[in-house]
């Protein structure tokens, strides 16, 4: 017979047993209560995330990433750009975990996942299905970890063409009359609000992540800013467009032609300070800019010290309890 911290390893991942489950914490994230008050007010105030969105733009140099990437082809099949910006986003909330926090019914909480809901069209035409999937990853996985993930997702979800779990569910809510679905649709809002949410639901949402990702540049098409969701848990989307060659003055006069790569951020202003999240878009800018890093597990994985004391892992031990 197992014991009770047997039984939660072999049900729960790493990171979900990073703190003890409380009266108040959901299922998918804990309780946030050790942060400065205007953080506790903001989401009475600000009661969607229409009204807490925040735009920004990155542009990244890409001409270093063609030759990291033909470097390490061999040794991550099919690695690309987007393997790249995926894994420094992994990265980057197991540095900065506030942005892996969510509001929903104007409470604060702290994901205990790492989730990337990901668009994705079974072929470019115009009545190709698009679909979508959603990898879950740990906050010590590596650039070729990333890869493996959303490799084995998509071969299951995408290419294997049968309907997943969210196609199957749009499907089965169209068969019924708009009264019912609307039916349906106030309760899943309502049941997620309370933390009610059945868990099958949740698990194929795409809505329930902790960050939106869509590659439009696949398509030839520049990034663009794509609103966050009210119904789900989602508080940063992310859209990677096309890359262009801009001109460049160097510092001593000459004009050079650079490849860059913009992504567009829309992000919930709610999870935390506009400080805190420029420094994790200063660390994004650092991963893609040194991709090398991401081969690697981080040194340390940074905690969300506003839930409260780790019980089950300490901050420390996550890399050596990963490795066991």
């Amino acid at each position: 017979m197992l014991s009770e911290k047997e039984e939660i390893n072999l049900y729960t991942t790493p990171m979900q047993r990073t703190f003890k489950k409380g009266i108040f914490d959901r299922y998918d994230g804990w309780r946030v209560r050790n942060v400065d008050a205007v953080f506790n007010i903001i989401p009475y105030i600000l009661r969607t995330r229409v009204d807490a969105q925040n735009f920004v733009t990155e542009d990244f140099e890409t001409d270093h990433l063609k030759d990291f990437i033909a470097e390490h082809q061999k040794d991550i099949p099919g690695l690309s750009r987007m393997h790249v910006v995926l894994a420094a986003l992994v990265r980057m909330f197991s540095q900065r975990p506030y942005l892996n926090r969510f509001v929903i019914w104007n409470k604060l909480f702290s994901r205990n996942t790492i989730s990337i809901a990901i668009a994705v069209k079974r072929s470019l035409t115009d009545k190709g299905e698009e679909t979508l999937i959603k990898p879950e990853f740990e906050p010590t996985d590596t650039l070729a970890d990333v890869a493996r993930k959303l490799q084995e997702e998509y071969e299951l979800k995408v290419k294997s063409e049968e309907k997943n779990g969210s196609d199957k569910t749009s499907k089965f809510f169209g068969y019924f009359p708009d009264c019912v679905i609307r039916f349906f649709a106030f309760l899943m809002r309502w049941s997620d609000n309370l933390g009610f949410l059945p868990k099958s639901i949740e698990r194929i949402s795409p809505w329930h992540c902790s960050l939106f990702f869509t590659n439009v540049g696949s398509i030839g098409t520049p990034a663009i800013y794509h609103h966050l969701y009210e119904f789900g848990t989602c508080t940063i989307f992310v859209a990677m467009g096309r890359v262009k060659a801009l001109n460049h003055v160097e510092s001593d006069g000459s004009l050079s032609t650079k490849k860059i790569m913009s992504l567009k951020f829309v992000m919930d202003e709610r999870v935390c300070d506009g400080h805190y999240y420029a420094t994790g878009l200063r660390l994004l800018h650092q991963y893609i800019l040194k991709p090398e890093k991401l081969l690697v597990p981080p040194e340390k994985v940074e905690i969300d010290d506003g839930v409260g004391k780790p019980v089950w892992i300490h901050p420390g031990d996550l890399l050596k309890n990963e490795g066991e």
